[in-house]
């Protein structure tokens, strides 16, 4: 599948799965509440497909995938029948309204506590957190070394390249200088501080992480397999030969190594390859081969691959799977929260925003990166439709709330002047956010 295709196709399955969670929350307590259903559906626009149960509740798949809705039966919109009005939405009491209204956001909640269970108990590969840094760049001149393994960041204790990458990520939103602890090789621990502030903190958390320099350790120019009959195999070269030199060029990483072939070969097919076996260097004479592979263009190669790089999963049982889940969605509500405060400040740029490109993006990659990577993208994903549609905005849940709230307060609801001018607000910042969201995203896409 293409990338395009399957950045559509994985966004559907997200928003499909999403919408339908958060809107039967909205349906579920609704019901319970007394509240008669008009309406249960999955996008807006023309239905796609239709069903009215026994109860008149009409179910739907409509044409445009970025949403849901709930219709209840209410007096607002439509003249109600006198013997229906028990099952009217205002009819019922301002506290059962906040609890339809609220239950939205809740069962995105309850979906992103359960998707991160199940990420944990199915486990998700991720390799070690070793780093490097670009020569001269920041985080070269902070201390961090080739081959350093990330202990911790900011007190926090970390386990694989993703856990490292999470929390340099909230740390690029602002400007305070991160901790880092790191071990060598040799396993000497020290202190390094990662000087966030002196970076321009006027770009997205991709231009700020570039400025720092940092990166995930190259692979070693080691020898991890010899497929049998090709030049490599029929010179010699065994797993575990560490590699020095092409031609008489030194060689630092696999990735040299993989570059240096092709352009040698180029000049001639012989080539001689400096080796050290068992602390011992060899130099091994052998003639590379024009190959084609995975349909790609035929290109120079001698028919070896890399030791695979340090692998470190991230996989706990049932019960400890469930505080994790806990843990990992609280620390992803104060992060999101922090990211609007910072943003809201100044602190952090807008360009950090992503709309449905970005999301269908990491989607995509996400789920080729197998079931754990794509359950942690819909957990994050999740909490995030929670966050914002409690955000104190009309057209949101959390406008609603706050209208609600404030009928508790005064006795009376909200004038319907108050509550339209109010809607024409909230459509005028979503719809802001939303553009400025969309325009990041094709910026992103041309730099890139």
């Amino acid at each position: 599948m293409s990338p395009f295709l399957g950045s559509v196709f994985w966004l559907l399955v997200t928003l499909g799965v999403l919408v339908t969670f958060h809107e039967f929350g909205h349906y579920w307590v609704a019901r319970r509440c007394g509240v008669r259903v008009l309406r249960f559906s999955v996008g807006f626009g023309r239905p796609l497909w239709r069903r009215v149960a026994k109860d008149g509740t009409e179910y739907q798949i409509a044409a445009i995938p970025l949403g849901g809705y709930v219709k209840m039966l209410d007096a607002r919109e439509s003249d109600v029948d006198p013997s229906q009005m028990s099952e009217e939405f205002t009819a019922k009491p301002v506290w059962k309204r906040i609890a339809i209204v609220a239950a939205g956001p809740a069962f995105n909640l309850i979906f992103t506590v359960a998707a991160f269970w199940a990420m944990y108990v199915v486990g998700k590969p991720d390799v070690a957190p070793l780093v490097t840094a670009a020569p001269g760049s920041i985080a070269a001149q902070a201390g961090i070394r080739p081959g350093d393994r990330i202990v911790a960041m900011d007190g926090q204790p970390v386990d694989t390249w993703s856990d490292a990458m999470d929390v340099l990520a909230n740390a690029l939103l602002g400007t305070s200088p991160l901790p880092v602890r790191v071990a060598d090789p040799d396993g000497a621990r020290r202190d390094v501080v990662l000087p966030l502030q002196t970076i321009d903190n006027t770009g997205d958390i991709g231009q700020r992480f570039n400025a720092l320099g940092l990166a995930m350790a190259p692979l070693p120019a080691v020898v991890g397999t010899v497929l049998p009959g090709d030049p490599a195999a029929l010179a010699g070269l065994r797993p575990g030969d560490r590699i020095v030199g092409v031609n008489g060029h030194p060689v630092d990483n696999f990735e040299a190594f993989t570059k240096q072939v092709p352009e040698e070969a180029a000049k001639s097919p012989t080539l001689s390859v400096a080796i050290v076996r068992d602390g011992q260097p060899k130099t091994v004479s052998l003639t590379a081969r024009m190959k084609s592979e995975a349909g790609q263009p035929a290109r120079w190669m001698i028919g070896v691959s890399a030791v695979p790089p340090e692998t470190a999963i991230l996989r706990y049982g049932p019960v400890r799977a469930f505080t994790e889940s806990l843990s990992a969605t609280w620390t992803g509500t104060r992060n999101t929260l922090g990211l609007i405060g910072k943003m809201l400040s100044g602190e952090a740029s807008t360009k950090n925003l992503s709309g449905v490109i970005g999301i269908a993006q990491v989607a995509n990659d996400s789920a080729n990166r197998g079931l754990g990577w794509f359950l942690n993208f819909l957990a994050l994903v999740s909490l995030s439709l929670a966050i914002l549609n409690l955000l104190p905005i009309p057209v949101l849940d959390g406008g609603h709330l706050l209208y609600y709230l404030i009928e508790l307060v005064k006795g009376s609801p909200v004038s319907e002047r108050t509550m339209i001018a109010g809607q024409y607000v909230g459509l005028a910042l979503l719809f802001t956010l939303m553009g400025l969201a969309f325009f990041n995203d094709i910026q992103r896409m041309v730099v890139s």
